[in-house]
């Protein structure tokens, strides 16, 4: 079995106390995840299964969607509701002008100190061990870029907001910044991802409905096939024998892509190269993910550099 499962992640587990779920339940032993989610949160977990758990370094790095809500005037030590609070502000007096202003100054490109309450390393160690040792070392600030950032509606002391960043943004950073810009301080109070990349959470299943279709023999339904893993990659199909070589890791040239229908390409770009599964088969396989050598525009200097393989 191979493809990926997506998840309606429940709240209170780890990503990867999901992980191991699957693992029992579809009773497979190579199975990751495309991305992690906070304990506290929901929703859009990627599940890679088989030679999909190969495709994780082409989806970590996916855009995120999420609907959040954080509260005004509590801080505490996680930057979310699981953690002490080490800061309370009484006073409210904010205007809703106030706080749209807030959120406007947070959209695009902005810095983020990684929050010790979490899987960044210091020295081979994640933050967290050394936070409930009651550490904190120097961290270095990171870019993200928030692409949008609605609000949904305000109601004091809760705010309601969806959130479109780039990988690697802590949403509960963000609300403790803006509660930090309002003077108040704030924490997240709720987080569920709607999306991750090209998955959304019309196909997702919870994780309480995976072992029942199991039992009736539906599970298949719910993963994606490889092929269809990375849409927005162009594709190049290839016959039987190249593919072979494609699944040595060989660069391909442009003289052996003669008569193979090309997309148009850029140097540095990625691409799917896709083949049946066997003569005679309608049914599409991943070969690889490879990677563009030189522009396609100057074909007889074309090659593609072989990323990833699938078997």
């Amino acid at each position: 079995m191979d493809g990926v499962l997506i998840i309606d992640k429940p709240a209170g587990i780890t990503s990867y106390e999901v992980v191991d779920r699957v693992k029992r339940i579809l009773k497979i032993k190579k199975v990751g995840h495309g991305g992690t989610l906070d304990p506290f949160a929901t929703g859009v977990l990627p599940i890679l299964i088989g030679q999909a758990t190969k495709l994780s370094q082409f989806l970590i790095k996916d855009s995120k969607l999420y609907q959040a809500a954080m509260r005004l005037g509590v801080e505490t030590d996680t930057q979310d509701l699981t953690g002490k609070v080490t800061h309370r502000c009484e006073a409210l007096d904010l205007s809703e002008t106030a706080i749209r202003e807030a959120f406007t100054a947070f959209a695009g490109k902005i810095s983020q100190l990684p929050p010790m309450y979490s899987a960044v390393k210091h020295q081979g160690v994640p933050l967290y061990q050394l936070a409930r040792k009651g550490m904190e070392v120097e961290r270095k600030m990171r870019v993200v870029e928030i692409y949008q950032l609605k609000l949904s509606r305000i109601e004091l002391p809760n705010i309601y907001f969806e959130v479109s960043c780039s990988s690697g943004t802590y949403i509960r950073t963000l609300a403790a910044d803006i509660g930090k810009r309002l003077g108040c301080g704030a924490h997240l109070t709720e987080l569920r991802r709607s999306k991750s990349g090209a998955f959304g959470i019309e196909q997702a299943i919870p994780l309480r409905d995976l072992e029942a279709a199991v039992k009736q023999g539906s599970e298949g339904k719910w993963i994606i096939p490889l092929d269809r893993v990375l849409p927005g990659l162009p594709q190049i199909q290839v016959g039987e024998a190249l593919a072979l070589k494609i699944r040595q890791g060989k660069l391909i040239t442009t003289g052996e892509l003669r008569g193979t229908p090309l997309p148009s390409l850029s140097k540095g770009e990625r691409v799917k190269i896709t083949s049946f599964k066997a003569e005679q088969s309608e049914e599409i396989e991943l070969v690889a993910i490879a990677e563009v050598q030189a522009n396609s525009d100057a074909r007889e200097a074309m090659a593609l550099r072989v990323l990833r393989v699938f078997n």
